[in-house]
């Protein structure tokens, strides 16, 4: 059964189903082993007749998977390419499907959906779980209400509008157009929603637009739009699927004075004051995004890059959307990522310092949930190569 599938895989014929079935196979050191042997055959040509395989097929097969890899990010000098010289040369082409037992996803030989853990992590003593739905809301008045702890139904009134957690742990906000409302609005109320570091979290606005923070976010609003215009500030990350209405544009202010102007559309911001560039992706509609001295309009696809240091505002076209919205789906996603960035990601979520040692300057590319321990993404960029790290408390030690 598992030669019949591996081979299936090597043809890229296998169901999601049988992907899974054998990514389970694998975990198993006698499989994995076995693996190593079926691509020694199938370098030869010889699936299922035990034979030696000749040197020059080895190389050819080797510098094949050279090939392949180094075609999926041809710019950028990603460490799992450099992997492939250190270690036998079987292992350099079940790496493919191996490492971290499906943790990495390769472009056409594994379905985006059947994202695999990674292997348990044999140095477990000092793990942190993963962030959760936390985040804590302040209402107009200054008082403090911690979600993640708080009961569902209706949290607070503000004004004309009733703030509600929804049985899903979704903030909302209602309107109120009865006599019960006790409190008429004469003047803007505004509530701040952030989360912390380890956390996240959804809201529904007062006109529908719905919003996804990822952590260490916050964002401003209005418990009802009124006027001409409807505006929010955001700092953090962000993901927004606007409700549309033409006569009241959708204005999102970033904390460095950049603002993104629509009418409806779906499109996500990561403003983070540690990283380079403030980044806004669109995934449906159109936006204008204005910085200090330039403004552009960018359509699906598109992502405009408005630079920290010198507020330089670029767009760039084909943006990997699935890697922008991996947090919101659930995962990390890394194409091409240096360190740095993925460690301020894993710094975040898990609410994490990170310390490095020595001069490391790798690349990294692969797919892994964000629902498990750190211990097992650790292990994922361990098994990647070219990196050791050591957690101490709430400090992750990376040195090369």
């Amino acid at each position: 059964m598992f030669a019949a599938l591996f081979r299936k895989y090597l043809d890229n014929r296998c169901s999601p189903d049988e992907v899974d079935q054998l990514m389970a196979l694998l975990k198993e050191d006698t499989y994995e082993q076995y693996a190593g042997e079926l691509i020694e055959l199938q370098a030869a040509g010889s699936m299922g007749t035990h034979r030696p395989v000749d040197m020059a097929v080895r190389e050819r097969l080797e510098l094949r998977l050279q090939a392949i890899l180094e075609a999926e990010l041809p710019s950028v000098p990603v460490h799992r390419v450099h992997f492939l010289r250190r270690n036998r040369w079987w292992w350099a082409a079940a790496i493919i499907l191996l490492l971290g037992a499906g943790a990495y996803i390769w472009t056409g030989r594994l379905p985006k959906a059947a994202i695999a853990q990674a292997r348990p992590a044999t140095h477990t003593k000092n793990d942190v779980a993963p962030g959760g739905n936390k985040a804590v809301l302040t209402l107009a008045n200054g008082a403090v209400i911690i979600l993640d702890s708080a009961h569902t139904g209706t949290l607070a009134q503000q004004g004309n509008t009733a703030v509600i957690k929804q049985d899903n742990g979704r903030l909302a906000y209602n309107a109120l157009h009865d006599s019960s409302a006790s409190v008429r609005a004469t003047e803007v109320l505004y509530n701040t929603l952030a989360t912390p570091r380890g956390g996240q979290y959804q809201l529904v606005l007062p006109d529908g637009t719905k919003v996804w923070l990822n952590a260490a976010s916050s964002i401003r609003y209005p418990t009802a739009f009124a006027g001409h215009e409807r505006r929010v500030e955001v700092t953090g990350e962000a993901y927004f699927e606007v409700a549309k209405n033409t006569a009241m544009p959708f204005y999102v202010k970033m904390n460095n004075g950049a603002a993104v102007e629509v009418l409806g559309t779906h499109f996500n911001i990561n403003a983070y004051d540690d990283e380079p560039a403030r980044k806004i992706t669109l995934l449906e509609g159109s936006v204008k995004v204005s910085g200090k001295t330039a403004n552009v309009v960018i359509t699906p696809g598109q992502q405009a890059r408005l630079t920290t240091q010198n507020s330089i505002l670029k767009v760039t076209d084909d943006v990997d959307v699935e890697e922008v919205m991996a947090w919101k789906n659930g995962a990390f996603q890394f194409e091409g990522a240096d360190i740095q960035s993925v460690m301020r990601q894993i710094g975040r979520w898990y609410d994490v310092e990170v310390e490095y040692k020595g001069n490391i300057s790798l690349h990294f590319a692969g797919t892994i949930s964000r629902n498990v321990n750190i211990s097992q993404v650790l292990e994922m960029l361990e098994r990647a190569g070219g990196v050791k790290t050591v957690v101490t408390g709430r400090k992750i030690t990376v040195t090369p």
